[in-house]
C-alpha cells in the first residue's frame, strides 16, 4: 500500500508541474505585466528598466523555474487589480466557494443514495419511474437555468429566500469568513447549493441505480438471499457496500469538477467566491490572478483525486495488485 500511495503522489506532482507550466505559459504570453502594474504614465526607458528589475527579459525557462519556486512557497504572483498577492485574494474568496461546494455535496449524498437504491430495488414502481424521468430532466438543464428558475419561484414569487449575496457571516480562526453559523447565512446558501448540486445529483442517482442493479444480480448477493438474510441486510451490507467502489471514484472526479463549475452559480447569485473572482479577473485582464486561480483549482482537483485513489486502494486491494503489473 505504501508503494501504491507513493506512486499516486508522484503522479500528482507530475500533473501539478504540467498545470503550472500551462498556467505560466498563459501568463507569459498574454498581457504586459509592466503595463498592468504602472499603466501608461511611464516613459519607454522606465518601462524597460522595470522589466529588467522584474526579470521579464530572462529566458522563458528561467522565469518558469523562478515562478515554480515561488509557487511552492505559496507565492502565485501579484494581482494587478487588487494590488495584493494573488494567493491572499484567493484565500479570502476560497471559504465562500468551499462552503458552497460542501453544502452541494451534502445534498447530493443525502438524496442520491436513497433515491438511487430505491430506484434499483423497486425499478417498476411509479416513484422509481418519476425519479428516473426527473434525473433525465436534471441532466438536460444547465445550472444557470436552474438557478434562474429557483430565484424566480422562491425569491420573486414566493419571497421565501434571498436571491443574491452571502448574507450575514462570522469570522473564524481570524481568516475564514463563514455563513454556516448564522441563520441569514444559511438562508442565502440554500438556493446556490441546490443549483450547484443539480449538475451532479441526476448523474449520481443514475450511477448508483445502475451499479446497484448490477450488484444485485451477482452470485454473492444470490447466496445471501439463499441464506435467508433480511432484505435490508442484503441491500445495505452486501449490495450497497460493493456499489460504493465505482461511486467513490466518480465522486472524487466530480467533486473537483464542481469546484470549477461554481463560476456559473456564483455569477447568477452574485456569490463572492473564487468563481466570481475569476470572472472579474478575466474582465479586468488580471492575468496573474487568472493563472493563480488555475493553479489553485488544479491543485484542489489533483489533491482530491489522489486522496480518492488512495482510499480506493484501501477499500479495494485488487487495484493495488493490478497496479504492480
Amino acid at each position: 500500500m505504501f508503494a501504491f500511495a507513493i506512486k499516486r503522489i508522484l503522479q500528482a506532482v507530475i500533473v501539478m508541474l504540467i498545470i503550472s507550466f500551462i498556467g505560466f505559459a498563459i501568463k507569459h504570453n498574454f498581457g504586459d505585466p509592466v503595463r498592468d502594474l504602472v499603466g501608461q504614465r511611464v516613459t519607454p526607458a522606465e518601462r524597460a528598466e522595470i522589466r529588467q528589475k522584474l526579470g521579464l527579459n530572462d529566458p522563458f525557462m528561467i522565469q518558469y523555474v523562478r515562478f515554480l519556486g515561488a509557487a511552492v512557497q505559496g507565492d502565485l504572483g501579484q494581482s494587478y487589480f487588487f494590488k495584493r498577492p494573488a494567493s491572499e485574494v484567493i484565500i479570502k474568496k476560497a471559504p465562500a466557494t468551499l462552503e458552497l461546494v460542501f453544502c452541494a455535496s451534502l445534498i447530493i449524498v443525502l438524496l442520491s443514495v436513497p433515491l438511487g437504491i430505491y430506484a434499483a430495488i423497486r425499478p417498476k414502481t411509479l416513484f422509481s419511474r418519476f425519479i428516473m424521468s426527473g434525473s433525465i430532466v436534471g441532466v438536460s438543464m444547465p445550472v444557470f437555468l436552474t438557478a434562474i428558475l429557483l430565484i424566480y419561484i422562491f425569491s420573486v414569487e414566493l419571497k421565501w429566500l434571498p436571491s443574491f449575496g452571502r448574507g450575514e457571516t462570522v469570522l473564524l480562526f481570524g481568516w475564514w469568513d463563514t455563513g454556516l453559523l448564522t441563520v441569514d447565512g444559511l438562508l442565502h446558501l440554500i438556493m446556490p447549493s441546490i443549483a450547484l448540486s443539480s449538475i451532479m445529483l441526476p448523474l449520481f442517482i443514475r450511477l448508483i441505480r445502475s451499479e446497484m442493479m448490477e450488484v444485485l444480480e451477482s452470485e454473492y448477493v444470490k447466496y445471501a438471499w439463499a441464506k435467508g438474510l433480511k432484505p435490508r441486510r442484503v441491500w445495505w451490507v452486501h449490495a450497497f457496500k460493493n456499489t460504493l467502489l465505482p461511486v467513490i471514484t466518480v465522486g472524487g472526479v466530480q467533486l473537483g469538477i464542481m469546484v470549477a463549475f461554481t463560476i456559473l452559480t456564483e455569477t447568477v447569485f452574485q456569490w463572492q467566491g473564487m468563481g466570481s473572482m475569476f470572472i472579474e479577473s478575466v474582465e479586468r485582464s488580471d492575468t496573474s490572478l487568472m493563472v493563480a486561480y488555475l493553479v489553485f483549482v488544479g491543485f484542489v482537483f489533483v489533491l482530491v483525486n489522489t486522496a480518492v485513489d488512495i482510499i480506493y486502494g484501501l477499500v479495494n486491494p485488487t487495484v493495488r495488485v493490478a497496479g504492480r503489473k
